[in-house]
Protein backbone atom coordinates (compact mmCIF):
# COMPACT_ATOMS: atom_id res chain seq x y z
CA UNK A 1 0.00 0.00 0.00
CA UNK A 2 1.19 3.56 -0.67
CA UNK A 3 0.98 6.45 1.75
CA UNK A 4 -1.16 8.06 -0.93
CA UNK A 5 -3.86 5.46 -0.22
CA UNK A 6 -3.82 6.22 3.51
CA UNK A 7 -3.37 9.96 3.90
CA UNK A 8 -6.68 11.83 3.87
CA UNK A 9 -5.45 15.11 2.34
CA UNK A 10 -2.48 17.01 0.96
CA UNK A 11 -2.03 19.16 4.07
CA UNK A 12 -1.06 17.54 7.35
CA UNK A 13 0.13 18.70 10.76
CA UNK A 14 3.78 18.33 11.78
CA UNK A 15 3.88 18.08 15.57
CA UNK A 16 7.58 18.79 16.25
CA UNK A 17 6.86 22.30 17.60
CA UNK A 18 4.53 20.79 20.23
CA UNK A 19 7.69 19.30 21.80
CA UNK A 20 8.91 22.83 22.66
CA UNK A 21 11.07 23.05 19.57
CA UNK A 22 13.40 26.06 19.95
CA UNK A 23 11.21 27.63 22.68
CA UNK A 24 8.93 27.01 25.66
CA UNK A 25 5.44 26.73 24.19
CA UNK A 26 2.67 27.20 26.77
CA UNK A 27 0.41 24.17 27.14
CA UNK A 28 -2.73 26.09 26.18
CA UNK A 29 -1.07 27.43 23.02
CA UNK A 30 0.02 23.92 21.99
CA UNK A 31 -3.47 22.48 22.53
CA UNK A 32 -5.12 25.42 20.77
CA UNK A 33 -2.85 24.88 17.75
CA UNK A 34 -3.97 21.24 17.37
CA UNK A 35 -7.60 22.36 17.85
CA UNK A 36 -7.14 24.97 15.11
CA UNK A 37 -5.75 22.25 12.80
CA UNK A 38 -8.75 20.03 13.53
CA UNK A 39 -11.23 22.86 12.96
CA UNK A 40 -9.49 23.62 9.67
CA UNK A 41 -10.21 20.07 8.51
CA UNK A 42 -6.68 18.66 8.90
CA UNK A 43 -6.91 14.92 9.54
CA UNK A 44 -3.29 13.80 9.27
CA UNK A 45 -1.00 14.30 12.28
CA UNK A 46 2.70 13.36 12.33
CA UNK A 47 4.59 12.95 15.59
CA UNK A 48 7.66 11.29 17.17
CA UNK A 49 8.85 10.29 20.65
CA UNK A 50 11.95 12.42 19.96
CA UNK A 51 9.93 15.65 19.88
CA UNK A 52 10.51 16.96 23.38
CA UNK A 53 11.19 13.45 24.78
CA UNK A 54 7.52 12.48 24.44
CA UNK A 55 6.04 15.93 25.09
CA UNK A 56 4.62 16.40 21.57
CA UNK A 57 2.90 13.01 21.69
CA UNK A 58 1.43 13.71 25.15
CA UNK A 59 0.08 17.08 24.06
CA UNK A 60 -1.35 15.75 20.82
CA UNK A 61 -2.94 12.82 22.64
CA UNK A 62 -4.67 15.24 24.96
CA UNK A 63 -5.76 17.59 22.18
CA UNK A 64 -7.25 14.80 20.05
CA UNK A 65 -8.74 12.76 22.93
CA UNK A 66 -12.30 13.89 22.22
CA UNK A 67 -12.09 13.48 18.43
CA UNK A 68 -13.52 10.39 16.66
CA UNK A 69 -10.48 8.11 16.16
CA UNK A 70 -11.72 6.74 12.84
CA UNK A 71 -11.67 10.23 11.34
CA UNK A 72 -7.93 10.95 11.43
CA UNK A 73 -4.56 9.37 10.64
CA UNK A 74 -1.50 9.36 12.91
CA UNK A 75 2.08 8.67 11.99
CA UNK A 76 4.77 8.46 14.63
CA UNK A 77 8.31 7.15 14.71
CA UNK A 78 10.51 4.40 16.10
CA UNK A 79 14.23 4.25 16.85
CA UNK A 80 14.24 6.15 20.11
CA UNK A 81 12.86 4.95 23.41
CA UNK A 82 11.97 7.51 26.09
CA UNK A 83 12.72 6.40 29.66
CA UNK A 84 11.24 7.55 32.98
CA UNK A 85 14.83 8.29 34.05
CA UNK A 86 15.88 11.97 33.90
CA UNK A 87 19.08 13.10 32.17
CA UNK A 88 21.09 16.28 31.77
CA UNK A 89 19.53 17.77 28.64
CA UNK A 90 22.62 19.88 27.87
CA UNK A 91 24.79 16.73 27.76
CA UNK A 92 22.73 14.95 25.11
CA UNK A 93 24.60 14.06 21.95
CA UNK A 94 22.06 14.52 19.17
CA UNK A 95 24.30 15.14 16.21
CA UNK A 96 23.48 18.39 14.44
CA UNK A 97 20.21 18.79 16.35
CA UNK A 98 21.47 18.97 19.94
CA UNK A 99 19.71 22.24 20.87
CA UNK A 100 16.47 21.76 18.96
CA UNK A 101 14.50 20.24 21.86
CA UNK A 102 16.41 21.58 24.85
CA UNK A 103 13.12 22.95 26.21
CA UNK A 104 11.40 19.55 26.05
CA UNK A 105 11.05 17.02 28.87
CA UNK A 106 14.33 15.97 30.52
CA UNK A 107 13.56 12.25 30.17
CA UNK A 108 16.42 10.09 28.96
CA UNK A 109 16.36 9.35 25.22
CA UNK A 110 17.86 6.00 24.14
CA UNK A 111 18.65 5.33 20.48
CA UNK A 112 17.64 1.73 19.72
CA UNK A 113 16.52 0.35 16.34
CA UNK A 114 16.18 -3.29 17.41
CA UNK A 115 12.98 -5.29 17.04
CA UNK A 116 12.25 -5.25 20.78
CA UNK A 117 12.81 -1.51 21.03
CA UNK A 118 10.59 -0.93 17.98
CA UNK A 119 7.71 -2.80 19.61
CA UNK A 120 8.26 -1.02 22.91
CA UNK A 121 8.47 2.35 21.20
CA UNK A 122 5.10 1.85 19.51
CA UNK A 123 3.54 0.66 22.77
CA UNK A 124 4.85 3.71 24.63
CA UNK A 125 3.68 6.05 21.84
CA UNK A 126 0.17 4.60 22.01
CA UNK A 127 0.02 5.48 25.71
CA UNK A 128 1.30 9.00 25.20
CA UNK A 129 -0.96 9.54 22.18
CA UNK A 130 -3.95 8.24 24.13
CA UNK A 131 -4.96 5.86 21.33
CA UNK A 132 -5.08 2.12 20.63
CA UNK A 133 -3.46 2.22 17.19
CA UNK A 134 -1.35 4.26 14.78
CA UNK A 135 -1.64 4.06 11.02
CA UNK A 136 1.98 4.77 9.99
CA UNK A 137 5.35 4.10 11.66
CA UNK A 138 8.48 5.82 10.34
CA UNK A 139 11.99 4.69 11.35
CA UNK A 140 13.46 7.95 12.60
CA UNK A 141 16.74 9.61 11.64
CA UNK A 142 18.87 6.67 10.46
CA UNK A 143 21.12 9.20 8.72
CA UNK A 144 24.32 11.21 8.72
CA UNK A 145 22.90 14.27 10.49
CA UNK A 146 22.44 12.30 13.70
CA UNK A 147 25.00 9.55 13.51
CA UNK A 148 27.84 10.96 11.38
CA UNK A 149 30.26 8.26 10.24
CA UNK A 150 28.32 5.63 12.22
CA UNK A 151 25.11 6.09 10.26
CA UNK A 152 25.55 3.01 8.07
CA UNK A 153 25.94 0.73 11.09
CA UNK A 154 22.83 2.31 12.66
CA UNK A 155 20.99 1.74 9.37
CA UNK A 156 22.15 -1.88 9.41
CA UNK A 157 20.82 -2.29 12.95
CA UNK A 158 17.46 -0.93 11.77
CA UNK A 159 17.51 -3.27 8.75
CA UNK A 160 17.84 -6.29 11.05
CA UNK A 161 15.43 -4.99 13.66
CA UNK A 162 12.94 -2.21 12.96
CA UNK A 163 12.43 -2.89 9.23
CA UNK A 164 11.56 -6.55 9.82
CA UNK A 165 9.34 -5.76 12.81
CA UNK A 166 7.41 -3.09 10.88
CA UNK A 167 7.06 -5.29 7.78
CA UNK A 168 5.46 -7.91 10.05
CA UNK A 169 3.22 -5.45 11.90
CA UNK A 170 2.00 -4.06 8.59
CA UNK A 171 1.34 -7.55 7.19
CA UNK A 172 -0.54 -8.45 10.39
CA UNK A 173 -2.69 -5.31 10.05
CA UNK A 174 -1.42 -3.73 13.30
CA UNK A 175 -0.22 -0.71 11.30
CA UNK A 176 -1.17 0.24 7.76
CA UNK A 177 2.22 1.43 6.50
CA UNK A 178 5.85 2.08 7.37
CA UNK A 179 8.93 3.77 5.97
CA UNK A 180 11.76 6.09 6.97
CA UNK A 181 11.42 9.52 8.54
CA UNK A 182 14.70 11.28 7.69
CA UNK A 183 16.36 14.61 6.83
CA UNK A 184 18.68 13.05 4.26
CA UNK A 185 18.20 11.41 0.85
CA UNK A 186 20.81 8.63 1.14
CA UNK A 187 19.00 6.33 3.64
CA UNK A 188 15.93 6.28 1.39
CA UNK A 189 18.09 5.47 -1.61
CA UNK A 190 19.73 2.64 0.35
CA UNK A 191 16.44 1.15 1.55
CA UNK A 192 14.94 1.24 -1.94
CA UNK A 193 17.94 -0.76 -3.19
CA UNK A 194 17.43 -3.59 -0.66
CA UNK A 195 15.72 -6.83 -1.68
CA UNK A 196 13.98 -7.59 1.61
CA UNK A 197 11.97 -4.84 3.32
CA UNK A 198 8.90 -3.43 1.59
CA UNK A 199 8.33 0.15 2.76
CA UNK A 200 5.16 2.01 1.79
CA UNK A 201 6.66 5.49 1.58
CA UNK A 202 8.83 8.03 3.33
CA UNK A 203 8.83 11.21 5.32
CA UNK A 204 11.59 13.38 3.91
CA UNK A 205 12.17 16.63 5.80
CA UNK A 206 13.82 19.63 4.20
CA UNK A 207 15.05 17.86 1.07
CA UNK A 208 12.24 18.53 -1.37
CA UNK A 209 11.72 22.24 -0.89
CA UNK A 210 12.02 25.33 -3.03
CA UNK A 211 15.43 25.98 -1.42
CA UNK A 212 16.85 22.44 -1.57
CA UNK A 213 15.59 19.79 -3.98
CA UNK A 214 18.29 18.84 -6.50
CA UNK A 215 19.57 15.72 -4.78
CA UNK A 216 16.13 14.34 -3.90
CA UNK A 217 14.98 15.01 -7.44
CA UNK A 218 17.85 13.04 -8.93
CA UNK A 219 18.21 10.25 -6.39
CA UNK A 220 14.87 9.28 -4.89
CA UNK A 221 11.79 11.04 -6.27
CA UNK A 222 11.75 9.09 -9.59
CA UNK A 223 12.23 5.72 -7.80
CA UNK A 224 9.47 6.48 -5.30
CA UNK A 225 7.08 7.53 -8.07
CA UNK A 226 8.02 4.49 -10.18
CA UNK A 227 7.10 2.13 -7.34
CA UNK A 228 3.84 3.91 -6.63
CA UNK A 229 4.97 4.86 -3.12
CA UNK A 230 4.41 8.25 -1.51
CA UNK A 231 6.57 10.91 0.11
CA UNK A 232 5.46 13.19 2.92
CA UNK A 233 7.43 16.43 2.72
CA UNK A 234 8.41 17.73 6.13
CA UNK A 235 9.90 21.17 6.68
CA UNK A 236 8.58 22.70 3.43
CA UNK A 237 9.68 26.15 4.65
CA UNK A 238 13.26 24.94 5.29
CA UNK A 239 13.24 25.59 9.06
CA UNK A 240 11.64 28.97 8.37
CA UNK A 241 14.31 30.37 6.03
CA UNK A 242 11.95 30.41 3.06
CA UNK A 243 9.43 32.60 4.89
CA UNK A 244 11.86 35.11 6.35
CA UNK A 245 13.11 33.17 9.39
CA UNK A 246 16.76 33.14 10.51
CA UNK A 247 17.25 29.34 10.39
CA UNK A 248 17.91 26.87 7.60
CA UNK A 249 18.28 23.18 8.40
CA UNK A 250 17.81 23.92 12.14
CA UNK A 251 20.83 26.28 12.19
CA UNK A 252 21.47 29.95 11.24
CA UNK A 253 21.04 30.37 7.47
CA UNK A 254 24.19 30.97 5.42
CA UNK A 255 24.58 34.12 3.25
CA UNK A 256 24.11 31.93 0.13
CA UNK A 257 20.75 30.66 1.39
CA UNK A 258 19.61 34.16 2.42
CA UNK A 259 20.56 35.43 -1.04
CA UNK A 260 18.55 32.66 -2.70
CA UNK A 261 15.53 33.48 -0.52
CA UNK A 262 15.85 37.17 -1.42
CA UNK A 263 15.98 36.39 -5.14
CA UNK A 264 12.91 34.16 -4.98
CA UNK A 265 11.07 36.73 -2.86
CA UNK A 266 11.79 39.53 -5.31
CA UNK A 267 10.13 37.51 -8.08
CA UNK A 268 7.27 36.45 -5.76
CA UNK A 269 6.60 40.06 -4.76
CA UNK A 270 6.44 41.13 -8.39
CA UNK A 271 3.77 38.49 -9.05
CA UNK A 272 1.88 39.02 -5.78
CA UNK A 273 2.75 35.51 -4.57
CA UNK A 274 3.33 34.66 -0.90
CA UNK A 275 6.46 32.68 -0.06
CA UNK A 276 4.37 30.19 1.91
CA UNK A 277 2.21 29.54 -1.17
CA UNK A 278 5.27 29.12 -3.39
CA UNK A 279 6.90 26.73 -0.92
CA UNK A 280 3.90 24.49 -0.28
CA UNK A 281 2.77 24.34 -3.88
CA UNK A 282 6.27 23.62 -5.17
CA UNK A 283 6.64 20.62 -2.84
CA UNK A 284 3.21 19.30 -3.82
CA UNK A 285 4.00 19.72 -7.52
CA UNK A 286 5.90 16.42 -7.67
CA UNK A 287 3.69 13.38 -8.38
CA UNK A 288 5.50 11.33 -5.70
CA UNK A 289 4.47 13.73 -2.93
CA UNK A 290 1.48 12.54 -0.90
CA UNK A 291 1.30 15.43 1.59
CA UNK A 292 3.16 18.35 3.13
CA UNK A 293 3.36 18.83 6.89
CA UNK A 294 4.45 22.32 7.88
CA UNK A 295 5.03 22.50 11.63
CA UNK A 296 2.87 25.01 13.51
CA UNK A 297 3.26 26.26 17.06
CA UNK A 298 0.59 28.96 16.97
CA UNK A 299 -3.08 28.54 16.01
CA UNK A 300 -3.01 31.34 13.41
CA UNK A 301 -0.33 29.53 11.39
CA UNK A 302 -2.84 26.86 10.38
CA UNK A 303 -5.07 29.33 8.52
CA UNK A 304 -1.98 30.79 6.81
CA UNK A 305 -0.95 27.35 5.56
CA UNK A 306 -4.45 26.59 4.28
CA UNK A 307 -4.62 29.94 2.47
CA UNK A 308 -1.17 29.32 0.97
CA UNK A 309 -2.36 26.01 -0.42
CA UNK A 310 -5.41 27.65 -2.01
CA UNK A 311 -3.60 30.68 -3.49
CA UNK A 312 -3.65 30.91 -7.26
CA UNK A 313 -0.04 31.30 -8.40
CA UNK A 314 0.39 32.70 -11.91
CA UNK A 315 2.26 30.49 -14.37
CA UNK A 316 4.60 33.41 -15.10
CA UNK A 317 5.96 33.22 -11.56
CA UNK A 318 7.05 29.59 -12.03
CA UNK A 319 8.49 30.35 -15.47
CA UNK A 320 10.49 33.26 -14.11
CA UNK A 321 12.05 31.36 -11.20
CA UNK A 322 12.88 28.53 -13.59
CA UNK A 323 14.55 30.96 -16.01
CA UNK A 324 16.46 32.55 -13.10
CA UNK A 325 17.90 29.12 -12.25
CA UNK A 326 16.18 29.12 -8.84
CA UNK A 327 14.54 25.73 -9.41
CA UNK A 328 15.98 22.68 -11.09
CA UNK A 329 15.16 22.36 -14.79
CA UNK A 330 13.87 18.84 -13.99
CA UNK A 331 11.55 19.78 -11.13
CA UNK A 332 7.86 19.35 -11.98
CA UNK A 333 6.12 22.68 -11.43
CA UNK A 334 2.46 23.15 -10.47
CA UNK A 335 1.76 24.50 -13.98
CA UNK A 336 2.64 23.26 -17.43
CA UNK A 337 5.75 24.97 -18.82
Amino acid sequence: MSLKDILPSKLGFGAAPLGNMFREIPEEEALATVEAAWNDGIRYYDNAPFYGAGLAEIRMGEALASKPRDQYVISTKVGRVILDEIEDVSARNLGEKSDVFKYGRPNKIVNDYSEDATLRSIEDSLKRLNTDHIEIAFVHDVAQDFYGDEWLSVFESARKGAFKALDRLRDEGVIKAWGLGVNRVEPIELLLALEGPRPDGFLLAGRYTLLDHDRALQRVMPKVAERGLGIVVGGPYSSGALVGGPNFEYAPATPAILDRVARIKAIADRHGVSMKAAGLQFSLGHPAVAAVIPGASKPERIAEDRAALADMIPADFWREIRQAGLVSPDAPLPVAD
